[in-house]
């Protein structure tokens, strides 16, 4: 075994050794806001603050994820670039390619997807249409959720050496 092999078995163990197989129904948030691509920018923020989140899938007319919007998209995207949140499409400033998972999922797999693409949400579809979103808060709130988990979980995201914000 290489040094790296070994820091990785022991990360693995240290996450992992103790909990039980979590599926992502387990975990979930199921009552999920959600808006459609030509929503303006103002609504989608009006959306989040009344429901306290940070970020809105954005669905076709068929429920399928077709992008995310972030409360970060919003202010580099839109206001920091001096664009009319009144009439900028939220099609204009989502994140195209997202990272999607299904309920029956294992939640140590949808972690390491976490920690691969760096993302803290990741909407949940079964039979191409959201049904859920999965959040790190989510994790972090589960009982049943290893803390020290979780812990590197969000550590591995926050490792900027891998990727930049666009």
């Amino acid at each position: 075994n290489t040094k790296s092999e070994n820091f990785f078995t022991n990360v693995f163990c240290l996450k992992y050794i103790g909990r039980k197989i979590m599926k992502v129904k387990d975990c979930m948030c199921k009552e999920v806001v959600f808006v459609k691509p030509d929503c303006d920018t103002e609504e989608c923020a009006k959306l989040m603050c009344q429901n306290h989140i940070g970020c809105i899938p954005v669905c076709d007319d068929n429920k399928k994820v077709v992008g995310l919007v972030t409360d970060r998209d919003i202010l580099l995207r839109t206001i920091g670039c001096g664009k009319d949140i009144k009439c900028t499409p939220v099609s204009d400033i989502m994140t195209c390619n997202i990272t999607c998972c299904n309920p029956e999922d294992e939640v140590q797999h949808v972690e390491k997807e976490m920690e691969t693409n760096q993302v803290r949400r990741i909407p949940v579809m079964e039979n191409n249409k959201i049904v859920g979103i999965l959040t790190l808060g989510d994790l972090a709130k589960n009982k049943e959720v290893n803390p020290e988990g979780v812990r590197i979980t969000l550590e591995n995201i926050c490792n900027c050496d891998r990727k930049n914000a666009e």
